[in-house]
């Protein structure tokens, strides 16, 4: 005796209700987890090309302060380490500000400062014991975000500037 076991009249369509009421949220779940990550990567990732910037900065200008003037470290030398340090980083969306202690800071879009030939740390305000400090800002903008309440009829996506520093003492 074979019983083939046929759905009660009552429970047809059930699997298409349970996907709805649990498989959605978990797709979206898992969605929002990779964006996260992904936001994480960049943060991460700017955070690193900052730090190395900086570092390259504060101990490649030597004989920038002393005279005669032959600093050879340039805006555009340190933005390549910096652009070297943050790969999949868009250069057209990374601002930077370098700023040298007592002195007016330059700032310029990573694309722009690959070409910028001036002495950077600036020659006036680099000696021993002074800082210098790249600040920088990158937009990331997640797709997920068009789900977030109240968003009402703005713009599908959302950006949030990601901010990254990093100050280190001139060694020499």
């Amino acid at each position: 005796m074979t019983s083939s076991k046929r759905p009660r009249a009552g429970s047809r369509g059930n699997s298409l209700l349970e996907f709805t009421l649990v498989g959605i949220p978990m797709i979206f779940l898992l969605i929002s987890t990779f964006e996260m990550a992904r936001g994480m990567w960049i943060y991460h990732t700017l955070v690193n090309s900052v730090k190395v910037g900086a570092r390259y900065a504060s101990v490649h200008g030597q004989l920038c302060a002393t005279s005669p003037n032959t600093c050879t470290v340039t805006v555009a030398q340190v933005a390549a380490q910096v652009r070297n340090g943050g790969i999949g980083l868009d250069p057209t969306q990374l601002s930077l500000p370098f700023i040298t202690q007592g002195v007016a800071p330059v700032s310029c879009v990573l694309n722009n400062c690959l070409s910028n030939s001036s002495g950077c740390p600036d020659p006036a305000g680099y000696s021993i014991g002074n800082t210098v400090e790249i600040d920088a800002t990158y937009p990331f903008t997640s797709m997920i975000s068009m789900f977030w309440p109240g968003r009402g009829s703005q713009s599908p996506t959302a950006t949030i500037d990601l901010p990254a520093s990093s100050k280190v003492r001139i060694q020499f």
